[in-house]
């Protein structure tokens, strides 16, 4: 995750101010019944919200632990994609060769290169769920984008078509056997990580654990003031806005850890690896690279 080591204060908070204000007001509305008007029965033993924060704790903790290991597990996915994308590449640029077709075995290597590094973006806008070939046409020719618009899994399509050059290359004698399989292994693992993110993508997080556990929070933080109201007096209207805080902080972690692939700030950077991604198998190809605005530009969103 490409994140600012220091995060700002107003997007932290941002996230639970409504709820911030709320639990304030409900905070300050015990007090003023409490000390105001002598209603001093409202007042309940600690060991209550205790023993359900034990609970609750419990549960954010296991929350936070499942929804960490969908991200890291999509980060190492991606990590992955990097990888296979230059292997792909180092095998297309080094096992290909023909003495006497040296000019079309050249625009073969281009176009297998620069359509690899389009599968990776056209990946992360699929998962996304945006429109998978945007940006696409400075490395796709108008061929191949016709051809890929018909799927509705466009990076499918992409695959299909290096599979299709795989038995083109062959056919014309520019690898053998041997090379044909362990480049098609290379094809296959970037088949299988593209299937490994459309699970994490599909596989919803359990809604009723989601459920349960959000009500849970909101229940002991309704019960924290009728507690501490005794001993802290107003006191106890910061110290119960800063538990709540860090109870709903915690929830949020998880709920925005939980969906690596929602186009968020704390998503799994996809348009920054594709980046560099592109970057790599450009410069493989012995050809200067630099990015388009709108590249730089949501680059840049997850950099924040």
């Amino acid at each position: 995750m490409l994140l600012r080591k220091n995060i700002p204060f107003k997007y932290v908070f941002g996230k639970i101010k409504y709820e911030i204000l709320m639990v304030a007001a409900y905070t300050m509305l015990i007090n003023l019944l409490y000390y105001r008007f002598d209603f001093t029965e409202i007042s309940i033993p600690i060991a209550v919200p205790m023993v359900l924060g034990t609970v609750l704790s419990l549960l954010l903790a296991f929350r936070s632990n499942q929804a960490y290991d969908r991200w890291w597990e999509a980060r190492s996915i991606w990590g992955a994609i990097v990888n296979d994308s230059r292997s792909l590449t180092r095998q297309i640029l080094t096992l290909t060769d023909s003495p006497y077709q040296a000019e079309e075995l050249e625009h073969f290597r281009e176009r297998f290169v620069k359509r690899q590094a389009a599968w990776c973006y056209s990946l992360g806008q699929s998962l996304r769920k945006t429109d998978p070939t945007k940006g696409l046409d400075r490395l796709l020719t108008r061929r191949e984008l016709n051809y890929v618009a018909r799927f509705d899994n466009v990076p499918a399509g992409l695959l299909l078509l290096h599979g299709k050059d795989l038995k083109h290359a062959l056919e014309n004698g520019w690898i053998n056997q041997y090379q044909q399989v362990s480049i098609d292994a290379t094809l296959s693992r970037l088949c299988d990580a593209m299937g490994k993110c459309e699970r994490i993508k599909n596989t919803v997080f359990p809604a009723t654990y989601s459920l349960y556990t959000h009500f849970t929070v909101i229940f002991f933080i309704l019960l924290l003031p009728f507690a501490l109201i005794d001993s802290l007096g107003f006191m106890e209207i910061p110290l119960v806005v800063a538990i709540a805080a860090s109870f709903l902080l915690i929830e949020r972690m998880g709920i925005n850890l939980q969906d690596p692939f929602e186009n968020k700030p704390t998503d799994t950077p996809m348009t920054t690896i594709a980046t560099n991604i592109e970057k790599d198998l450009r410069q493989m190809l012995n050809e200067q690279y630099e990015p388009q605005v709108e590249v730089r530009q949501e680059a840049r969103y997850y950099l924040l």
